[in-house]
């Protein structure tokens, strides 16, 4: 197989040089070790595969800041590897037969930075004092070695050495942590499958607060400078709230505990990641000035990260749902109902040019606001056909059916096709894959 062959078969035409064929990774065990004040990574990738089928080379996704020094195939040095534009294409001395194990060893240093692309910058990038990584949709291999596709979801082991006065944070459970001298080891096990985008590190002058919950609830805490904390129990006090409801209109949490993370510099974006969150200094404002957003994102935890799009184009599953998430918050904390946030979304779409296909965006397109709103509306749409109590539990049983999984639009429609007596596809053809805004149906007597 020739190299260019991995570029000639895209895995998604919205990222067609990201993802990789002829191997499904199960496992990475990521040992970092990061300087904040040179932002210098040095680190191991332990990344375990199976084979779907016999070839020569394996390719993974690599930004060209990082350095390869050393690889290994299943205990064994390769015959060969290049690292080109983005790809690291590894030839074991020996061609595995499909089915085969595949250990892939790779060590690897340099001053990480984020990948540029369409939507901005996108990964590993420095804050004043620290780090954070906000990778969707192509920004992993800002640090790791993967296989860089929402659908290829693995287990992690997570290790981060930095510097002793920082508090190093990544998905899953804290497993060990252990200081020597001027540097501290913070060890990670994420144990439910996750996408590479949503694998995150975040590192600063942070303080670790729980979050007060009642007995039984799911386990929440913050991360945090100690000087944002006032405004933060502020800001937060409902987020034990939001949980109940979400849990209660989308089934159990999907994850062992909830993290939010407040850096101590502004962000433009929320970003979320699986099992955490994390907010800038500026969406904690002493006036709740961002609850939107904090709705928004513990929505991903279920539409996103537990329930994760096998491709790009079905994006709407993820911000539609989170969007539609916020106006279900509102009408339960007392502020205005579902029905009326939808319409005022329908009246601002109205005077917005109409020629999105919220179905299928087009990767330039994908994180257009239109998408989440229309999206919202499309569930919206779809409540009022069925009911509550059909809507909400099609929804439970979209979140049970496909836990921890990859999902597609096609796999939703034939769901909520159960709860109707009637055909949906009208309603999925105009909200969807028509550009035109379409009515609402008339609110709820």
């Amino acid at each position: 197989m020739r190299v260019s062959k991995f570029a000639e078969e895209p895995i998604d035409d919205y990222l067609p040089q990201n993802g990789n064929r002829g191997y499904r990774v199960s496992r990475y065990d990521l040992d970092l070790t990061y300087k904040v004040a040179s932002n210098r990574l040095a680190a191991r990738a332990e990344i375990t595969a199976v084979t779907t089928r016999e070839q020569d080379r394996f390719a993974l996704d690599l930004a060209q800041s990082l350095a390869v020094s050393k690889v290994l195939v299943n205990g064994a040095r390769v015959a060969k590897y290049t690292h080109q534009h983005g790809k690291l294409v590894i030839t074991p001395a020996q061609r595995i037969p499909a089915g085969g194990a595949l250990s892939l060893t790779i060590q690897y240093a340099g001053a990480p930075r984020p990948v540029r692309g369409p939507w901005g910058e996108v990964g590993w990038e420095e804050l004043t004092e620290g780090a954070l990584v906000a990778s969707q949709p192509n920004g992993a291999a800002s640090w790791f070695p993967c296989d860089d596709h929402p659908s290829s979801k693995a287990s992690y082991r997570v290790s981060i050495t930095t510097d002793t006065p920082y508090f190093a944070l990544a998905n899953g459970t804290l497993m060990r942590k252990q200081t020597k001298a001027s540097q501290t080891t913070w060890v990670y096990e994420q144990a439910e499958p996750m996408a590479t985008y949503l694998a995150t590190v975040q590192i600063g002058p942070y303080r670790k607060h729980r979050i007060d919950t009642r007995r039984g609830a799911v386990p929440m805490q913050a991360v945090l400078p100690l000087r944002l904390r006032a405004a933060f129990d502020h800001d937060f006090a409902r987020q034990p709230r939001m949980m109940e409801v979400f849990t209660e209109a989308f089934g159990p949490y999907p994850f062992d505990g909830y993290t939010v993370v407040v850096t101590d510099d502004d962000l433009e974006i929320p970003i979320e990641a699986q099992g955490i969150s994390t907010f800038g200094a500026n969406h904690c404002d002493g006036e709740r000035g961002s609850e939107r957003l904090v709705a928004h994102e513990l929505a991903h935890q279920w539409f996103g990260n537990s329930l994760t799009i096998s491709r790009w184009r079905d994006i709407w599953l993820h911000e539609g749902f989170a969007c539609y998430a916020e106006w279900i918050w509102s009408e339960a904390a007392g502020g205005p109902a579902a029905d009326q946030l939808a319409r005022s979304a329908h009246r601002n779409l109205a005077h917005l040019p109409q020629d999105i296909l919220i179905g299928d965006p087009g990767p330039a397109r994908m994180f257009d606001d239109r998408v989440y709103k229309r999206g919202a509306l499309a569930l919206h749409s779809l409540r009022l056909l069925l009911g509550d109590p059909k809507f909400f539990n099609l929804l439970r049983e979209w979140t049970a059916r496909y836990r921890h999984s990859s999902v597609t639009t096609d796999d939703f429609t034939d769901l909520a096709g159960h709860y109707s007596p009637n055909p949906l596809r009208s309603l999925w053809d105009t909200w969807l894959y028509t550009p035109a805004l379409p009515a609402l149906p008339p609110p709820p007597r």
